[in-house]
């Protein structure tokens, strides 16, 4: 069994373009690219990883392509198109020869509409992307929960998984809105969860293994071993203790699990979710 980092991002630092990297990231406030990543994989017992996008245009996905057709340790990437456009579907055709594009997302959780996922364009967008086996990330914050599995509902047959566990407010210990609305997302059997970017969620400079404890209870009860995936969201989760640290949170609560559970959430689900 291959084990699949699912979550993680390259970016040649731009201080525009990357905005959201302000000051108080002084550690990502630089270039990450493959050859930083490969030691770090290869260190911890991974065969590759899935990039995702971090830029919402298509030079990122036209930059991420040279990097994973450079790179052997990339397995799959989610990319970005506008969903909303007019002409998706002949953007969706064209990325379809790219055995490597994987997936879409869209940076939902910065929409000041919480229901921009449930407008007509953007639907139309996501009803596309079955035809070109394309699975769809969903990146939102738990006050988007509820419309989440509005959008999801509708697509029965499109793969979805929700990234970063839909990022609860684990710093200042915030749970019963969150497990209510994950446990309902859940229910929906064609979308999965990545157990990512929990400790950005966190207290960067102060948290500790059992802060989590809570969170991944509700997530692994909910979703089941078959759904839920491994993702280090490297090298964002630099901001709060760095790769090795992140990963020992996940060890650490993982290794209670059956052998064949184990194997599906380092790796098994997510070369079944994005067909790596």
């Amino acid at each position: 069994m291959q084990k699949i980092d699912a979550h993680q991002h390259f970016w040649v630092f731009d201080p525009v373009r990357d905005g959201w990297i302000d000051d108080t990231m002084p550690e990502i406030r630089r270039d990450f690219l493959p050859e930083d990543l490969g030691p770090i994989l290869q260190n911890n017992s991974f065969d590759g990883c899935v990039v995702v996008q971090s830029d919402q245009s298509e030079a990122e996905n036209i930059f991420q392509l040279k990097n994973a057709g450079k790179n052997s340790i990339v397995k799959g990437l989610v990319g970005w198109v506008d969903l909303c456009s007019p002409k998706v579907e002949e953007r969706l055709e064209y990325y379809r020869q790219f055995k490597l594009m994987k997936g879409f997302r869209h940076i939902l959780q910065s929409e000041a509409d919480a229901s921009f996922m449930l407008q007509k364009s953007f639907m139309n967008g996501i009803s596309k992307l079955q035809k070109f086996g394309f699975a769809y990330d969903i990146l939102i914050f738990p006050k988007q929960l509820e419309n989440a599995k509005k959008l999801i509902e509708n697509f029965p047959d499109q793969p979805f998984v929700i990234d970063h566990i839909a990022k609860p407010d684990i710093k200042n210990k915030t749970i019963d809105d969150w497990k209510k609305n994950i446990i309902a997302v859940s229910e929906l059997e064609n979308v999965s969860c990545k157990v990512s970017g929990m400790v950005t969620e966190a207290n960067w400079k102060n948290w500790k293994t059992a802060d989590f404890t809570p969170y991944l209870d509700v997530v692994f009860e909910a979703f089941g071993a078959k759904r839920v995936l491994f993702g280090s969201d490297w090298p964002v989760c630099n901001v709060a203790g760095g790769y090795e640290k992140m990963l020992s949170v996940v060890q650490h609560y993982t290794s209670t699990l059956a052998k064949n559970e184990q194997e599906l959430f380092w790796g098994g689900n997510a070369v079944r979710f994005y067909d790596l």
